[in-house]
């Protein structure tokens, strides 16, 4: 099942869930999350991934006491919330494509990831404070670019051998790549699509090819 299928499934049955049991206690339960992650993403966009549990009870108008009842600690709310943001932007970059169906929709996606900032400010404020450490962006977004990397080596020329090394060596220039774009502010987008082509030459993509890949128009889907 893809990233689209599995979220937008795993959203319909909790809503089906929900509506034939009519406990009342679980869609309580549900709203006073979903409340708590909203706040968290607020946080989120002013502190980062440092934010205190005081600082989460403020933005949520509730007591810390609350948080605990609907999470084990603060941070499994900041990693949920952190989640969501991310799901979120990349179902609305992906637009009508299924997420992982092509090389040039994952190239896409990026491509947006770097002009987020004009498209979804307070998501890209998010990522300024939470992108200090790699990992954060490479938990969001190797499941699906590992699927990816394995279709477009049978299919968009890439060499399969020792992929998910490559992959992974790639992901950390991704990242630097972001982290140029979104902490240190050192790199426009435009910069950002030149990096990106000098990178994917660690994917066995040719320059050529490369530069293809980062020069193709990109379609903007409304903002939600």
């Amino acid at each position: 099942m893809d990233f689209k299928s599995l979220y937008t499934w795993d959203m319909a049955t909790k809503k089906q869930a929900e509506e034939v049991s009519g406990n009342r206690q679980s869609a309580y339960t549900a709203k006073n999350r979903a409340s708590l992650i909203k706040a968290a993403q607020e946080v989120l966009a002013e502190f980062g991934l440092n934010a205190t549990i005081d600082q989460l009870a403020a933005a949520a108008q509730v007591s810390p006491t609350t948080i605990y009842k609907y999470f084990e600690n603060k941070e499994a709310l900041l990693s949920e919330a952190l989640s969501e943001a991310w799901i979120e932007f990349m179902l609305w970059a992906h637009g009508d494509e299924i997420p992982g169906s092509s090389f040039q929709g994952l190239i896409n996606v990026f491509r947006k990831l770097f002009r987020a900032k004009q498209t979804h400010p307070h998501f890209a404020r998010i990522l300024k404070n939470t992108l200090t450490d790699p990992s954060s962006f490479l938990d969001a977004v190797r499941p699906m670019a590992l699927i990816v990397f394995r279709q477009a080596a049978s299919n968009d020329g890439m060499v399969a051998v020792h992929l998910e090394e490559r992959s992974y060596i790639w992901g950390f220039s991704l990242a630097g790549i972001m982290n140029g774009v979104f902490v240190t502010e050192e790199l426009s987008p435009e910069k950002a699509d030149e990096s990106l082509s000098f990178s994917l030459q660690v994917m066995d993509f040719s320059k050529a090819k490369a530069k293809k890949l980062v020069s193709q128009p990109l379609v903007y889907p409304e903002p939600k």
